[in-house]
This record gives C-alpha cells, structure tokens and sequence, in this order.
C-alpha cells in the first residue's frame, strides 16, 4: 500500500495504544478495562495535544449539558489514573486551569507495517500473566483517591501494608489494586488469605499454596518459600494478617530479602512491623458533615453513593428523593463511613425502609446482619467482624478498650488515664495499651493541636459499651470520667480570662462533647449530682465562647434546680449559675423580665459573699438589661453606682468601663455633649482592656464606646468622621474575634450610620455580615435586629411591601417597641407615609413616642416628632396643618437643646416646606437660613440636598448669595 493512501487507525503513547473505531485501550498489547466516559475524556485530553483542558469544556464535551455530581470527572480521571497504573502521570492536574495529557503521541495506520494487525495479534497470542485474584463481583465506590496514591506507593515501595478498622474495606481495596496492577508483574498476582489458619506456623505453606510452588521434603518454611521466589517478577497480597502478624512480617521480611523484583501488599488491623514496610491507613468513605449546606451535593460522597448503589442492587426500582438522600446522609455518618457496616444496612433498607433503619442505629448490631452467603462469617454481621478484633486482644486490652468507650467524641493520653487506671491497669500500661489499640485500627488518633488526640469510631464504642455493660464497670467509670472534666473545666476556668482566646479554645473547646456527657451521667438517676453543679458552674465559659447560649441556660437552670433543693446551697456556685442563667437569656430572647431577676439575684449573692469582681460584672450585666429594655434612668443610677465602686480599686480598666456605661446612658437620655466627653475619655486613655474586661462585660469596652461617638459625630453633623468611627469599631471587633462586640458593633452602629448616611451599598454589606453571624450562632436577638434593618433598607430602594413586612416582623421579635425598634421605626415610617400606610405609620409613631416619654428615651424624640408632624400632613385631614406645625416646632426645640444638628435641619426643611406651601416664604428662610449655615457645601447626606432645593425654591437670590460659605467638612465641633 502507498503509504500516502495509509488510513489512520489509532493512536500510540508508551505501551498504549488507543482504537477510537472500537472505544478500546490496550496496554501492552491487552484490553484495559475502562468506562465510556472515561474514554471520551480520554479522547478529549489526547485530541488537545499536550494543550491544557479546562474542567468546563471536558464536561461541556463528555456530558453535553447534563445536570452531574460536583465530583463525576475527577472519577473519570482518577479511573484513567488508574487503569494507567505506575504510568498514571500521563495526565496531569493543573491547579486552577484544569487537565494535560502529557504522553508522546504518535499515530497508528493501515500500511505496510500494519500496526494495527500487529496489535490485534498480540491482543489474541498475547498470554496474561497468571493469577488467582477473583473478578470483582461490583463496583468499586468512593476509593479513586486511594486507588491513586497506593498505586504510587507500590511503585516505589516493595512491601506496603494497607490497615484499618474491621469492615473498612482493605481486601476489598487490596483486589482491586492487584487486578490493577496484574500486567506489570509477568509472574503472576497471587493472593494468600490468612483468615482461616489458626496456627501462624502454617503461613509460609498458605503462601506457597497460593502461588503454586511445589517444596518436597523438608519443612515449608519461610526462607524456603522466599528462596522459590527470589528471580520472579510476583505480587503477592498477605490478606488478613492480624491475627498470624509476626509469622506474617516474618514472611515478608524473609521475601524481601532474597530478590528485588518481588513485592508484597499486605492487609491488616495493625501494621506488620517488618523492615522496608510502608503503612497506608485507609481510611472511611467520605461523608457529609453534620453541618453541610444545602446547595452541597451529598452524591458526591462516596459513603453516600455506596448505599445507594447496594439499596439498588436490593430493590432497582430505589430512587430516593432529596429529603431521603438527607437521612441517608446521617445513617452514613452515623456508621462512620464503614463500607462494611453501610452495605449490610442498605441491604436492610428495603424491608424496614429509610427512616426505620434510621431510627434503629442504636441497635445495630442486630439490624446490620444478613451479608453476602458467600463472604467470611464475621462479614456477614456487623458484631461478627468486631469479634474478630475483640478476640484477638490480650486481656489488659480488652479492659482498656472497654473503658475507653465511656468517652464520646475525642479525648486526651491525659484523660484516658486518668479515667481508665485501675488495679489491673497501671498507668504506663494504660499509655501502652492505647498506643496497642491505636496501632490495631481500635482507636483513631488525630493530631490537631498541641495535645494529640484520641477517639473511637462510633461503631466500635458502641460495640465496646456493651462490653462495658456487660463488665459491670460502667457506673464506676462514669463517676471517674465525670470527676476528670470536673476538675479540667474547673482549671480552664481560671484560665479563660487571662489566656488569649484561639489558644484556650484549642486547649478545651474539643472536649465539649465529653462535657455534655459528664453532665447527663451527673444529673442522671444513679449520677452524682453535686459533679454537675460544680461541671456546670465551671464550664460556662466554654459555652459562652462558642456562643452555645441556648445549652448554657437549660444546663444552669437544670444545676439551679438541684441547688435549691439542697438545705445548705452552695452560695458561689449559685452567683456564677444565675449570672450564667442572666447572660444566656439576654442573648437568646433579650432583656425579658426573667434576666433581671437572675442577674438581680446574681448582685444579692455577690454583695453577701462581698466579691467586688461579681459585684461589677452584675452591675454591669444589670445596666446592660436596662438599657436593653429601655429603662436609661435606672441604666445611667447603675452606671454611675459601678463607676463609684470602681474608684476604689486599682484596675483603671474597670474605671473606663464605668465611664463608658455613664456616656452610653446620657446619649440615650439625650446629653449629647456630656455623653461624647465621656466616651472620648475612653478612647482616649492609654489604658488597654484586657480580655477579662471583655469576657467580664460581654464588650469590647473601646468598640461600645467607638460605636456610640459614631452616632453622636452624626447627630452634630459630622457624617463622615461617623462612618470612619463606626467602621473601625467593626474590625476592632472583628480582630478581637469576639461574638457578641461584632454584633453588637454591626446593629447598634455600622447598619445605623451607614442608613442615616445614605450608603446603602455598605448598610447591605453590614446587614449581610450581621445576619449571617446572628444565624450561624442562633442570636434571636441579634437576629430582629438584622431583619428590621432590611426592611429600613428595602423600603429606602423603593420595595415598601418587603420593607414594612420585614420590619413589622422585627417589633414581633422584640416583643415592643425597643430602642432597638426605634432605631428601624424612624428610618422608615416617613417612606410608609409616602407609600400611603398612613393609619399604621402614626399608631407606630404614637407608640414610639409614648415609650420614648415613659423611659425617657430622649435621643430620638426631635425626629418622632418630626415624623409624626410629616404623617399628620399626608393624612390630609382638615386641621392636620396647625397640629403638624406644633409638632416641627417641638421637634426643632428639642434637637437644638441636644445639639443635634442633624435632627435639626431634618425638624427646620420639614418647617419651612410647610411655611412656603402656605404662603409664607420669608418665615420659611428666616426660620431656615441660620439652621442650614451651621452645615457646610460639603455635607453631603440626603438631609442638606433636601435644604439646598428647598431653599432654591423658596427664594433664588438666596442660594447666589449664600454660595460661599467656608466649608469645614469632617472638623471638630
């Protein structure tokens, strides 16, 4: 043939050849097992030539627009990697870009060399090297990422050990990895399986059975099966080595030693301990957190996926919906991700359907039974296969990994020894036994942080509890356990305030889960109670810094209750439980009548013990309460009551936040200059606050002082020296990476100046941080702040119908009209009067204007007025006008009084509006001119461009002749 007329047939790279005509891959002459979609991604890598491809148009090109998992094609890659073996580097991840075939190509055609022929030849003539590894009977799920880096260890390693927990999946793994593997060792891919032999003499015979060696005479030993193996190119898989493990590293190492073409991988509960060894720990599948969100696919998790393809080979017609795929989710996470434990549930699925199985985890070692007739006995039942690993244990383990499993969640060498010592077990052996355990796939370690730490698979300890019951033991570890948090709490308790916040959370945060067990044993029927009073009065620091408010109350009130009962209470306890009880409440529903009563009773019972620390935190906690609620007369008496006890002490924190409380309670009050000087004293003091300020107080001290200048710089006309202040109380807060000064920073100042401003772009970037923060740590209160002020804003970009729906929905959280509720109110009413909600404007005014009076609430009420006066107006009521004049004039008095000269010009423009529309010019700029000439060209809010027009309007020559005012933008008043 003319070797111009060659047809092209195929392609060639390395040992591989690809057939596109027929979707084949052949290595080394023989078909490579490979999917229709890993082919055509293949393909598309290939057809780049040595270009990158972006994730985007391999899937556009392989899927056509198809709706696929988040984590279809890098399956698809990782089976290419796979069926490429130690050539898996043909395809290479470029990080952010996307994928790159990096082999040589060169082309395949009908011609005189028939290359084609060739290989079809070969394909046919070709012999695979032996084995006795079976054909997979399903698909291997979830383990492409093993599959991946134990193909790599195998190529640089000779002996690699794959351990884990019983029913985690190493044979399984193990297999598929030898079929991968098969066409690179031209001796053959043996598997020798140890399950069956009792007596670890007879492991080298088992080998040598396996791989066919025929040894007459003498003793099958394992130099002697090393020796007939020394010049063979062999894999030989040891499955199920950790009931023979000595007999079986002794083979490997015996092996290794003869030749350099053999090599070995082996599966066992813990690793061989054999010379050239490398370990693999295979892990769990991988499963959806408990906090997963919900545009995450839980498809792509391969614990998730293997369920649902064993439920399938059950029941085809299984098809669950979103709400079904949850709950499989949590059966998943509930089962660790043990392949073992979810294949025999999803057999079970069927009959007792999803939600039954679900509810019936706790019983699982007699729902999770009835596997495969042919598999192993102790893969047939889940109880079976942990058997196996409990009989295997020399005693002093069995005692240790009982007494291990009174811990939920992770614990520390500290804490198991201190839980589990006994007169079987001493200390070191306790150290040892854990380290024994570790190392047998019983416990799991972790190495998060400076102490390492230690836990047992759901699964398993709920498999050892039932030793444990059975032992009798458990209430007396149940004591000892609780004892030991006890004392830890009681120590990080000390700590908390003085140690910096991301270190102390490291150190005890982590043992929250074996808190909450201490405390339910405690306050059980057989419990010691007196434990958890003093567990629970000890750990409420750590509820606090993990913003668990709601725990902490019903954890404080469940100890109350006990302390109450007793005939001689426990008075220091009592006083850290009813602040805690105080504290809780406030952040869960706000300043309701019942954090009074726990934080009046918290001030009795530190006055009677005479600790003026709790007497300060209480009358701090108790103007907070006040202030809340609306009540700043008794807010600014118990302000100036804490600064009087501070004077006496040598901490001139504890001074600064006395005058902080003082200046807050005369802003509301309405003295505005006095509250300013008050609150620049704080800033300006080169005192610094010190954590035990803030933990003690619930606020940065600086941040509440920083937010409340912000609103007063606004009120004297200063908006943009506002913005600055207010946005560095936020990253203050947000630096100290405390919870409640964030909020609190957010609500009360940046959301409120960005509105009074007129940045709305910034007042939704504050809103958006408030009420995702308030969300994720369930601040109800915090929460109706964030909603009213979307509402504020809505109603601003012109959506009244969202805007007063949201806003209502905030007076209903707050239970009433609030300080919190007025700052929304007064943002909103005169747009709900422009868009006609006239009648439900002025009952909400009328309601904010009556609490107003009553608390004496003075800061707000110019612009009540003012408002009340605009929607008197737009009634259109005969005599409205006499009644809406009365009003502006009030609201003129009193925002001058106050010096609030933003109010001010808001009270003057509506005035003079009024005064021009009723004929009556040269009042209007009378009234208006000396008002307007305190503001500068410069002041740029809504308010002034208001004016500016207003006066243009009301006389021309007034605007020419007052043009060139001095401006004095951002100076200090």
């Amino acid at each position: 043939m003319d070797p111009a007329s060659e047809r092209l047939v195929g392609i060639a790279f390395g040992r591989f050849q690809v057939l596109p005509s027929r979707r084949e891959v052949l290595a080394d002459g023989r078909p490579v097992k490979l999917g229709g979609r890993a082919f055509d991604v293949l393909m598309a890598l290939i057809e780049a030539r040595g270009a990158v491809v972006s994730r985007e148009a391999l899937m556009a090109r392989v899927w056509q627009g198809r709706i696929i998992a988040g984590n279809s094609l890098p399956a698809q890659i990782a089976a290419l990697r796979a069926a490429f073996g130690v050539d898996r580097t043909l395809i290479r991840t470029v990080s952010g870009r996307g994928y790159q075939f990096t082999g040589e190509i060169r082309n395949l055609s009908e011609g005189p060399n028939n290359a084609v022929a060739e290989v079809e030849k070969a394909e046919h003539t070709s012999v695979p090297p032996p084995t006795n590894i079976p054909e997979p009977v399903s698909e291997l799920i979830g383990r492409e990422e093993e599959l991946g880096e134990i193909l790599n260890l195998v190529a640089i390693h000779r002996l690699v050990t794959l351990t884990g927990a019983g029913g985690i999946g190493k044979t399984t793994l193990a297999l598929a990895l030898a079929r991968e593997l098969r066409p690179h060792f031209a001796d053959g891919v043996w598997r020798s399986e140890f399950s069956a032999l009792a007596d670890p003499e007879l492991v080298p015979a088992a080998v040598a059975a396996a791989v066919g060696l025929e040894l007459s005479g003498g003793e099958v030993s394992a130099q002697r099966v090393a020796q007939a193996l020394a010049d063979r190119r062999v894999l030989l898989v040891l499955d199920t080595c950790e009931h023979v493990i000595a007999a079986a590293a002794a083979m490997g190492e015996a092996m290794l030693g003869v030749g350099s073409t053999l090599h070995i991988m082996a599966t066992s509960r813990e690793p061989l301990r054999a010379g050239g060894e490398w370990v693999y720990p295979v892990r769990p599948l991988a499963v959806p957190g408990v906090d997963v969100t919900a545009d995450d696919d839980p498809l792509r998790y391969g614990a998730v996926r293997l369920f649902i393809e064993r439920a399938r080979a059950a029941e085809p017609r299984f098809a669950p919906d979103r709400r079904l795929i949850a709950i499989i989710a949590a059966i998943c996470r509930r089962l660790d991700g043990i392949p073992l434990a979810i294949e025999l549930a999803a057999a079970r699925a069927s009959a007792l359907g999803i939600e039954a199985l679900a509810a019936r985890l706790d019983d699982r070692f007699r729902v999770l039974t009835g596997g495969r007739r042919t598999a192993l006995p102790r893969h047939q039942a889940l109880r079976a296969t942990l058997d196996w690993s409990y009989e295997l244990l020399a005693e002093p383990e069995r005692v240790l990994l009982r007494s291990l499993a009174i811990f939920t969640g992770p614990f520390s060498l500290e804490a198991a020894a201190a839980v589990a010592v006994s007169p079987e077990l001493a200390a070191p052996d306790v150290i040892e036994g854990l380290l024994g355990l570790v190392a047998k796939s019983l416990v799991v370690a972790g190495g998060e942080g400076a102490v390492a730490r230690y836990r047992l698979l759901d699964t398993t300890r709920a498999y050892a509890l039932e030793k444990l019951e059975e032992s009798g033991e458990r209430e007396r570890l149940a004591h000892r356990h609780a004892e030991y948090y006890r004392q830890l709490f009681e120590r990080a308790e000390v700590e908390w305030e003085r140690r910096p916040t991301v270190e102390w959370l490291d150190d005890y945060g982590w043992s929250i889960d074996n808190l909450r067990a201490a405390l339910d044993w405690a306050f059980s029927t057989g419990g010691d109670a007196s434990i958890g009073v003093a567990l629970t009065a000890a750990a409420v620091p750590l509820w606090k810094h993990l913003s668990l408010f709601d725990e902490c109350r019903g954890r404080a009130e469940q100890a109350l209750a006990v302390l109450t009962g007793k005939a001689r209470p426990d008075t220091r306890r009592e006083m850290k439980l009813h602040d805690a009880l105080a504290v809780s409440l406030r952040y869960i529903r706000g300043a309701v009548p019942e954090t009074g009563a726990a934080l009046t009773r918290a001030l009795e019972l530190a006055e009677n013990l005479d600790d003026v620390d709790y007497q300060l935190r209480s009358l701090a906690e108790l103007w907070s309460f006040h202030f809340g609620s609306g009540q700043y007369p008794a807010a600014l008496s118990l302000a100036q009551r804490f600064c009087t006890l501070a004077a006496n002490r040598s901490d001139a924190g504890d001074r600064l936040i006395g005058e902080h409380m003082i200046g807050i309670s005369q802003h509301y009050l309405g003295d505005q200059m006095s509250a300013r000087r008050h609150l620049e004293r704080v800033l300006a003091d080169d005192v610094i606050l010190g954590r035990r300020h803030v933990i003690r107080f619930q606020i940065d001290p600086k941040v509440a002082a920083r937010v409340f200048l912000a609103r007063i710089l606004w009120l004297q006309g200063f908006p943009g020296q506002a913005m600055r202040t207010v946005h560095s109380s936020v990253e203050d807060a947000r630096a100290a990476n405390h919870g409640f000064s964030f909020c609190y920073a957010l609500a009360v100042g940046a959301c409120l100046i960005a509105l009074l401003v007129g940045d709305l772009a910034a007042a939704e970037h504050y809103m958006g941080m408030l009420l995702d923060h308030s969300t994720r740590h369930s601040l109800a209160h915090w929460h109706a702040w964030g909603r009213g002020y979307q509402g504020a804003l809505a109603i601003e970009r012109g959506d009244v119908v969202t805007g007063w729906r949201l806003l209502r929905a905030g007076f209903h959280e707050f239970g009433g009209f609030t300080s919190a509720m007025q700052v929304n109110a007064f943002l909103t009413l005169e747009a709900l009067g422009r868009a006609g909600q006239i009648v439900d404007g002025l009952t909400v005014i009328e309601g904010a204007i009556a609490s107003s009076e009553e608390t004496e609430g003075c800061w707000l009420m110019a612009e009540l007025l003012r408002l009340k006066g605009e929607l008197l107006l737009l009634s259109g009521e005969a005599g409205t006008a006499a009644g809406a004049e009365d009003h502006f004039r009030q609201a003129l008095n009193r925002a001058h009084q106050q010096g609030a000269l933003s109010w001010e010009l808001r009270a003057a423009t509506s005035l003079a509006r009024l005064l021009r529309d009723q004929g009556r010019p040269v009042e209007a700029l009378a009234l208006l001119h000396p008002v307007y000439q305190k503001f500068t060209e410069g002041f740029d809010t809504v308010d002034l461009k208001v004016a500016r027009a207003l006066i243009g309007n009301l006389e021309p020559p007034y605007r020419s002749s007052h043009s060139t005012s001095t401006s004095t933008t951002g100076s200090t008043p």
